[in-house]
């Protein structure tokens, strides 16, 4: 098997978290999304009989509905945390913490209008398990979220990790008729993104974050 490592890494690199560079407009192929889904299933899990399941919202009353638990959870969470930004002595953090705010209250106020939102949730209670029994659950399911976005963007459609609706996970689970024995991992707001130039973010030098054989050993 021959893969294209240019490739590979260029969508490893340059999948962001989109917010704001969206069509609202745009209607989102079921095909398209089915397709996707399909991928992000042969992400590793724990178990081949320990199923993903995504709940697709794409009816307009429904996304809103979803979108005002969002919403409430997510405007007192922005405003806590501008009052933060104010606080901090550092201005290139703060300007920091203030752009990822802003980014957030967009989210916030537009997340009704994406044609799709993909809901991931897993048999099992989260908060019920030990340290073990968390990571097992997350780790059966995130990185199906991871995959799900990868192959999204490889399509022209853009997505971001959000986990702000899990406040109201029970009253989310009850208007979508999710069981309560299932937990909710994260939240995708899908539309086909406008333009080019998604880049590589800025983060932290490799080597402080790599430990040879153990901690501190850069």
């Amino acid at each position: 098997m021959t893969i294209d490592i240019a490739a590979a890494d260029a969508l490893l690199t340059t999948t962001r978290g989109v917010r704001r560079r969206l069509d609202f407009d745009k209607p989102v192929d079921p095909k398209v999304l089915r397709d996707c889904i399909r991928i992000a299933l042969q992400a590793p899990v724990g178990s081949p009989a320990w199923p993903r399941h995504f709940i697709v919202v794409t009816d307009a009353a429904k996304r809103k509905g979803v979108a005002d638990l969002y919403r409430k959870a997510c405007l007192p969470y922005i405003d806590s945390r501008e009052a933060l930004a104010d606080s901090l002595k550092d201005e290139a953090e703060a300007t920091m913490v203030r752009r990822n705010l802003a980014l957030a209250r967009t989210q916030a106020e537009t997340i009704k209008r994406n044609p799709a939102l993909v809901i991931l949730a897993i048999e099992g209670r989260v908060e019920d398990g030990a340290l073990f029994d968390q990571a097992s659950i997350y780790g059966s399911l995130l990185p199906a979220a991871w995959s799900l976005m990868l192959a999204l963007r490889a399509r022209g459609l853009g997505s971001c990790w959000t986990t702000l609706h899990l406040k109201y996970e029970r009253e989310t689970a009850a208007y979508l008729g999710i069981p309560p024995n299932y937990s909710q991992g994260v939240l995708l707001p899908i539309a086909h993104f406008v333009g080019t130039g998604f880049k590589p973010a800025k983060r932290l030098p490799v080597e402080e974050q790599i430990h040879w054989n153990g901690w501190g050993q850069h």
